[in-house]
């Protein structure tokens, strides 16, 4: 099984900066790492991509936070960073951490999300 601990968000000023993280805890050895970002859900919007580091290294980011915000892994464990700068506040969400796991050198695929935490960014 996996489970994921997310830490950061809180209250920012708008230009400010603020990060995430988000850590995995893997207690079945036949789990790999195939890729961990995070999401965010604003209300009465849809849940949209905000960034995923993959397994190869490579990123992907939503278009909105692109230039703004920066994903990063560390390198001895299956933890996520999530830098945020120029903050805006329709940056102010419910950000949810997302791992993918790949279960048995490709026997199965499988999603796990974290609880979310609160990004607000407010004058």
């Amino acid at each position: 099984q996996v489970q994921l601990v997310e830490s950061g968000g809180g209250l920012v000023q708008p230009g400010g900066s603020l990060g995430l993280s988000c850590a995995a805890s893997v207690s079945d050895h036949m789990y790999s790492f195939n890729n961990m970002g995070w999401y965010r859900q604003a209300p009465g919007k849809q849940r949209e991509l905000v960034a995923v580091f993959r397994w190869n290294n490579n990123t992907d980011y939503g278009y909105s936070v692109k230039g703004r915000f920066t994903i990063s892994k560390a390198d001895a464990a299956d933890t996520v960073h999530l830098q945020m700068h120029n903050l805006k506040p329709e940056d102010t969400a419910v950000y949810y951490c997302k791992a993918v796991y790949e279960y048995g050198f490709g026997l199965a695929m499988y999603d796990y999300w974290g609880k979310g935490t609160l990004v607000s960014v407010s004058s």
